[in-house]
């Protein structure tokens, strides 16, 4: 059965919004066929790229932070189940998607549930996109622009190297990243379109790894590092409470689910999605256990909530500054290519969302061009004027992650409705509920009150 055979079966709502691979090379004729006759699919390398620029993006940069938390060794444990566990809903994913021959995350979902799962699903992926595009931009600007808080103006790379002047400030700074880079990769209608921008993405990722991990080693030889903390400290019962704030960073480290079927669609050979999810996992956890274990080696007790933060300070080490500017400078551009891959998942979602019974976006350029003019114009004003907005989607995105990677996998298997579920893939997506639902919880309590908790400060001094 091939996959345009299995498109044509189901209903219109349900199909993908981008053409697959088969589908552009089929006997349709037209524009649409020509313009993609010599797209043959998408390589191994660059399926594994776009997927992994998909997983890494600003949550990195929260890992060393629960390390302070949990502690060396439970928070390293914790990174690799948290891969293991996202392995395995991907895995439950695609293969209730192959039983329905299902082309989208989307028509899955529909299988199941009908009409308001598939549109569930939509809408999460767009809260949390957009959400988490937002924060992308907040942050390009505070790293390039600077930013200021409780009083205090952090200066920004472009700052520190030329002045303060109009030309680097924050809106026009994000501007010319929304016009020169966003922009034109955002009018790329193939996810394998943006390979090679992933694979700089991924790149700059190793970067900052590499430069975090050789300060560390530096000051270790030294000795201006002590012995980092391997268990947590539990004196109290509110360290206990503290334990589970660490809980939904891990969960929603891995988040990729939204993009595995594009990516899919577009491969040269699909059984080669497993080993291209497996790989990318592979890489990312790399990244990521590189990066929490260096990040908390270096700062310690004193890593931030954002470990970019440190490196705004002296490191103690020959070409401190320097060091500190390639790290910025590094994670700003990786923000930035990150970005479109995204915005892609953005744009198919919405579209499906407000048109369901229109043709293939990539076949409608005006429906295309003002969907991508539209989408860009209200992140960039929402990250320029609404900077609080990061509070915001602390609630929203927090929770519409973890029902993207966990709960609607893991309801699709329990729902079963072709009767493929072993128990054991019941049991796994009890787990899975269990767990993404307590980590909503507590990201939802801890951030209402730390917000609620400031708001109170002032006039408890």
């Amino acid at each position: 059965m091939t996959t345009r055979g299995v498109t044509e079966r189901l209903p219109e709502s349900s199909q993908p919004l981008l053409p697959t691979k088969q589908r552009w090379e089929g006997d349709d004729g037209g524009a649409e066929a020509a313009a993609f006759h010599e797209f043959n699919g998408a390589s191994f390398a660059g399926a594994v790229f776009n997927l992994s620029t998909t997983i890494v993006g600003a949550g990195i940069m929260a890992l060393p932070a629960t390390m302070k938390v949990l502690g060396l060794v439970p928070g390293l444990v914790m990174i690799v189940l948290a891969a293991f566990l996202t392995d395995a809903s991907i895995e439950l994913l695609m293969r209730f998607s192959r039983v329905v021959g299902a082309p989208s995350y989307g028509a899955v979902m529909g299988d199941a549930f009908g009409w308001w799962g598939r549109r569930l699903l939509q809408v999460c992926v767009v809260v949390n996109n957009v959400g988490v595009m937002i924060v992308y931009m907040i942050i390009i600007g505070d790293v390039l622009s600077g930013t200021s808080s409780g009083g205090e103006h952090h200066y920004g790379v472009l700052e520190g190297w030329f002045g303060t002047h109009w030309w680097n400030g924050r809106f026009f700074v994000l501007l010319v990243t929304t016009l020169g880079v966003f922009t034109p990769l955002a009018c790329f209608k193939r996810v394998d379109s943006l390979s090679y921008t992933s694979a700089i993405s991924v790149a700059l990722a190793v970067v900052f790894v590499v430069i975090t991990a050789g300060i560390a080693i530096v000051k270790l030889i030294r000795g201006q590092i002590p012995m980092p903390k391997l268990f947590p400290a539990i004196p109290d019962l509110t360290s206990v409470w503290e334990l589970f704030t660490a809980v939904p960073v891990l969960v929603t480290a891995y988040v990729c689910h939204y993009n595995v079927h594009p990516i899919h669609n577009e491969l040269k050979e699909s059984s080669q999605i497993k080993p291209i999810v497996h790989t990318s996992l592979a890489l990312c956890s790399t990244v990521y256990i590189t990066t929490s274990f260096f990040g908390y080696l270096l700062f310690g007790e004193s890593t931030l909530a954002d470990v970019l933060a440190n490196f705004d300070s002296n490191l103690g080490i020959p070409y401190s500054s320097v060091l500190n500017d390639a790290v910025r400078v590094s994670y700003a551009v990786h923000l930035m290519l990150v970005f479109p891959m995204i915005f892609h998942a953005l744009r198919l979602n919405l579209d499906g969302l407000l048109f369901s019974s229109a043709r293939p976006l990539s076949s409608d350029n005006r429906r295309f061009a003002v969907m991508t003019a539209v989408l860009l114009i209200v992140i960039f004003v929402s990250a320029n004027f609404i900077p609080s907005i990061w509070d915001a989607f602390q609630f929203t995105g927090a929770t519409a992650a973890v029902c993207i990677a966990f709960i609607f996998p893991a309801a699709i298997t329990l729902k079963d409705a072709h009767s493929i579920a072993k128990k054991w893939d019941k049991i796994l997506a009890v787990v899975m509920i269990v767990l993404a639902v307590a980590s909503n919880v507590v990201a939802v309590y801890s951030d209402a009150y730390s917000i609620f908790h400031k708001k109170s400060a002032p006039s408890s001094a």
